[in-house]
């Protein structure tokens, strides 16, 4: 049954990708066109039920808490943890608005791939060339000015089980420099449903929306010195988890 259901959900992903792919092209033709609120909402409405629909042949039961602490109708930063590959997923399912997030420049070279993250407001970085990736940041905090959300993994890559990594210096300038408030965001469960055996695994999921943060009412210093560690600490304790004294 398990490898029937992982079967499924994959030739589900693959396939779902493929097939909708000449209504994504539709849709940027579109939006190049200026189309743009039309396409954005069209666009994150097929996001959303792809999200719901993928979340659903996996059979997880997906918990939602704390969504009243998105604020609604201005830009805002998602800042979240990162278990696995369905984290992305599950953020499209529960934000409840249409959310971009940064992506590894390496998945602008899958086909298909690249062109629906760019569609839900992604954005490929490249970590490696510091001109590049600024670049990238400011496109971000002028998408989060303009009234829209991003989301950021301030760890840097997947944590896979291993609990909340530390996180990346600079990781918060997404949100500071746009002067946004910040939602920290703890998903659990998520490395279960299928990085940890390969295998679709059905396991409870909970996401998490904890208050924001108003980043903007924070004097300069207090973002430089203690938002990071601020952020961090609620994250720990909404997980469940002890800090290490490293940390």
């Amino acid at each position: 049954m398990v490898r029937i259901k992982t079967v499924l959900v994959c030739l589900y992903v693959g396939v779902s990708i493929i097939f909708l792919t000449p209504f994504g092209m539709g849709m940027f033709i579109l939006w190049l066109l200026g189309f743009k609120q039309a396409m954005n909402w069209a666009v994150y409405r097929l996001a959303w039920g792809w999200a719901w629909l993928l979340i659903f042949l996996t059979g997880c039961p997906l918990t939602v808490i704390g969504r009243e602490n998105i604020p609604q109708g201005e830009g805002v930063c998602f800042v979240s943890n990162h278990q696995s590959i369905v984290d992305i997923v599950i953020l499209l399912a529960s934000a409840g608005r249409p959310i971009g997030f940064i992506a590894k420049k390496e998945l602008a070279w899958i086909p298909f791939l690249d062109l629906w993250i760019l569609l839900i407001g992604g954005l490929f970085i490249d970590r490696v060339n510091t001109r590049k990736a600024v670049r990238t940041i400011k496109t971000g905090i002028k998408r989060i000015k303009s009234g829209g959300a991003m989301i950021i993994f301030p760890e840097g890559r997947r944590s896979k089980g291993k609990g909340l990594l530390p996180f990346h210096s600079g990781s918060f300038k997404l949100a500071t420099q746009a002067d946004a408030p910040i939602v920290p965001v703890v998903i659990s469960g998520s490395y279960e449903v299928f990085e940890k055996n390969y295998q679709v695994q059905v396991v409870p999921v909970t996401v998490e929306f904890c208050k924001p943060i108003y980043t903007a009412a924070l004097p300069p210093e207090e973002r430089r010195r203690n938002l990071s560690d601020y952020v961090y600490s609620i994250m720990k304790a909404a997980l469940g988890e002890e800090r290490p004294a490293s940390s």
